[in-house]
């Protein structure tokens, strides 16, 4: 890593598990909440960037509001754009399997403003017996691993992100009126933003690419052509060597560093009840090789 923050020892030793050979770590021993001393949450950081997802097994301790408290810590929480918070919470989205919130297809938080979350801290409240898996891809080590005229292509392009996308190919399994009143609420404020395919991250200074389900087209593009490379540069990051995949028990937390993968919730769980609550970090706006920056371009 060339950041010189990152290169630096943290003073805290965490016991750290990789769970995969590219991306995730379990971080095992440590009890998550609001008063963590400042040496462990910088120790967190670190190893966040590093392993760009974190997990730690059995948070029974942790409710609503120390959750919300705990995340003050890791940075500035922020409500979503559109969905209403959880009563009687601040900042904290409830995704409800039985409610048909099952994100099931790969994409990046909220990329469709122009400062999405730097992180997202998921914490399971109801863990299904069977399936409902979350599975994560490093959008850094796809870039890497991209053939040198592709990654050139990707350098210089731009992709408009939006809320406003095709609900029922997400979600074909969902009820019509539920899906109609998701995409009533979710869409309830249409946004546009430009973003370049490209992004350098913040702390490391690494490259990665920005895709995921909020990608309306490549601009400069046809939309036959803009899908043909979309598909290509997409399948670049969710190839299995790129991924981690999350078997959730009751209690569990991660923490993903938003701004280097993508995630996709496993909606194989059928009538069981999976419920989890998270929360999101504000981000910075992001960068591209050239120095420009993202820009939302349509709001309302």
């Amino acid at each position: 890593m060339s950041n010189a923050a990152i290169a630096i020892e943290p003073a805290v030793q965490l016991d750290i598990h990789p769970v995969a050979g590219r991306i995730g770590a379990e971080i095992r021993g440590i009890s998550l909440s609001g008063s963590l001393d400042a040496a462990t949450v910088e120790a967190i950081q670190a190893a966040l960037v590093e392993h760009k997802v974190l997990f730690f097994r059995g948070q029974h301790q942790l409710d609503d509001q120390a959750q919300e408290a705990f995340a003050k810590l890791l940075g500035e929480p922020i409500a979503h754009p559109t969905v209403p918070v959880r009563a009687g919470t601040h900042y904290l989205l409830e995704l409800d399997g039985a409610q048909g919130h099952r994100a099931n297809s790969w994409h990046t938080d909220v990329t469709f403003v122009d400062s999405y979350p730097k992180a997202s801290i998921l914490r399971s409240v109801v863990a299904a017996k069977a399936g409902g898996d979350t599975v994560w891809a490093n959008t850094e080590s796809a870039y890497q691993d991209l053939p040198d005229s592709l990654r050139e292509l990707a350098d210089k392009l731009w992709a408009v992100h939006s809320n406003e996308y095709d609900y029922a190919a997400i979600k074909p399994s969902v009820d019509p009126a539920r899906l109609e009143e998701y995409r009533k609420v979710f869409a309830s404020t249409v946004y546009e933003t430009e973003h370049p395919l490209v992004r350098v991250h913040p702390v490391s200074g690494q490259r990665s690419l920005l895709l995921g389900h909020f990608v309306k087209r490549i601009k400069g593009l046809s939309q036959g052509d803009s899908q043909r490379l979309f598909d290509i540069l997409q399948g670049h990051v969710t190839r299995l060597e790129n991924t981690v995949r999350w078997r959730w028990q009751e209690g569990d937390v991660a923490i993903w560093d938003n701004r280097a993968t993508q995630h996709y919730a496993v909606d194989d769980y059928g009538q069981q009840d999976r419920i989890v609550r998270r929360v999101t970090l504000a981000g910075d706006v992001p960068v591209a090789l050239d120095g420009r920056r993202s820009q939302t371009t349509r709001k309302g």
